[in-house]
C-alpha cells in the first residue's frame, strides 16, 4: 500500500500551474502557430521582393510583354494572382511549357524560392495598351498576391532584342 502524499499548502496550487503551463507550452507547439501574433510577420509568411522587371519594346501597337522575378525569402509561400499597370486594360499571367503558351490565374511563389517570368518561359501579357511604350520609359506595375501586400514597382522599356545578364 503507498502512502498518500502529504497535504503541503499551496502544493496543489503550484503543480496544477506547472501542469497548466506544460499543457500550454505543448498545444501551442502542435497549433502550427509560426510565431505570428498578429503584429507582425512570423518566420512561417512570406517575404516577398522583385528583380530583374523590364517590359521588351512591343513589335505591335496594342500588345506587350513582361518579365521580373519575384524573390520569396519567407518561409511561407504565396501566389501571384494578377498585375495591373496604366500601360495595358488588361495584364495576363501566362505559363510556357515547350512551345504551349497558356493562361493562367495565378503563379506560385514558393517559400525560399522564387519565380521567374523570362522571354521563352513564363511571362506577362500586356494588351489593349494605352500607348506603344518605348526604349527608355518606365511603366509602373503593381503585382498583387494572394497573402502579401501588393508591390508597385516601375518598369523600364528595352529593346525588343534585350536579354539580361544572369
Amino acid at each position: 500500500m503507498t502512502a498518500a502524499a502529504p497535504d503541503i499548502p499551496g502544493l496543489r496550487k503550484a503543480a496544477a500551474a506547472v501542469l497548466a503551463l506544460g499543457l500550454s507550452a505543448a498545444l501551442a507547439a502542435c497549433s502550427g502557430d509560426d510565431g505570428d501574433d498578429g503584429g507582425g510577420k512570423g518566420s512561417g509568411d512570406p517575404k516577398l521582393s522583385v528583380t530583374g522587371a523590364y517590359v521588351s519594346q512591343p513589335p505591335m501597337t496594342d500588345m506587350a510583354a513582361g518579365y521580373l522575378t519575384v524573390r520569396n525569402a519567407g518561409g511561407g509561400a504565396d501566389e501571384l494572382t494578377s498585375v495591373t499597370t496604366p500601360l495595358a486594360s488588361e495584364v495576363t499571367l501566362h505559363t510556357t511549357k515547350g512551345t504551349r503558351m497558356k493562361q493562367v490565374s495565378s503563379l506560385d511563389v514558393p517559400a525560399n524560392d522564387r519565380v521567374e517570368l523570362s522571354s521563352g518561359g513564363d511571362h506577362l501579357m500586356l494588351t489593349n495598351l494605352s500607348h506603344r511604350p518605348k526604349v527608355g520609359e518606365k511603366v509602373s506595375f503593381t503585382l498583387h498576391f494572394a497573402t502579401s501586400a501588393p508591390i508597385e514597382i516601375k518598369v523600364p522599356v528595352e529593346p525588343t532584342t534585350y536579354r539580361p545578364k544572369d
